[in-house]
């Protein structure tokens, strides 16, 4: 039996580990999902929100009714006192308690709402800070996600005999050999068609002082300027 429960526990961390890996690979779908349904909630809420504070306001137009109400009858009352009729005066005054009753059940209506409201915006606050942090953590595991794939990807190009980089490498030099194997023959050519040419004989006499090289502009005004010079010197 104690054979047979260890092969059942053995399948039940098994079939654990398999969940969370299935739910690992998913993460952050899963989290962008929750954020998503977090601000439809966090929306709802607000909408919620400003129902009651509608209601909140209609409440705080009713005690103002109500309170003008009753110092309406309040004014009344004084009114028939001064005239000497106390029995107006009570009617009056019973509208007026009717009213002063009103308006503090109001009061204590308006009073339930400001601590509704303030609680209902104190837990908004902390939905759509919760929610920011989420989506900042979202972001820097994204991010990391990046990183670390580009890591991987670089990492296996610059390893292995068969990478796409070692390749692309052998390739580069293949052609850089091949450049300059070309430019070595474009420069052989050259000093072939030189010497076939005679240029090569040509360029050895000038060197050597036997052949002159072609007269230049500045040879000319050297020469001109010579022929002054030994002028003036005669004529002195």
């Amino acid at each position: 039996m104690n054979f047979v429960k260890k092969i059942f526990t053995a399948f039940r961390g098994a079939a654990t580990e398999a969940g969370e890996a299935i739910i690992d690979t998913q993460a952050i779908r899963i989290l962008e999902q929750e954020v998503r349904d977090a601000k439809k909630h966090l929306g709802e809420a607000k909408e919620n929100l400003a129902k009651v504070i509608a209601e909140q306001m209609g409440v705080e137009r009713e005690i103002k009714r109500l309170t003008s109400v009753v110092e309406k009858y309040e004014d009344y009352a004084v009114q028939a006192l001064d005239k000497g009729d106390e029995k107006l005066a009570i009617d009056i005054a019973e509208k007026a308690a009717d009213s002063e009753n009103e308006l503090n059940a109001q009061q204590s209506v308006l009073e339930g709402y400001n601590t509704s409201i303030s609680t209902l915006k104190q837990h908004i606050r902390e939905a759509e800070r919760n929610i920011k942090s989420m989506e900042r953590e979202i972001n820097v595991v994204k991010t990391t996600e990046s990183v670390q794939k580009a890591n991987s990807a670089a990492a296996s190009q610059f390893s292995g005999s068969t990478s796409a980089l070692r390749t692309a490498s052998e390739s580069l030099e293949r052609i850089k050999q091949k450049q300059q194997q070309k430019a070595d023959e474009l420069k052989a050519s050259a000093e072939l068609q030189q010497q076939e040419s005679g240029g090569d004989l040509q360029e050895k006499l000038r060197k050597a002082g036997i052949v002159q090289d072609q007269i230049s502009g500045h040879n000319v005004l050297e020469r001109i300027k010579a022929k002054q010079t030994n002028k003036s010197d005669i004529n002195f």
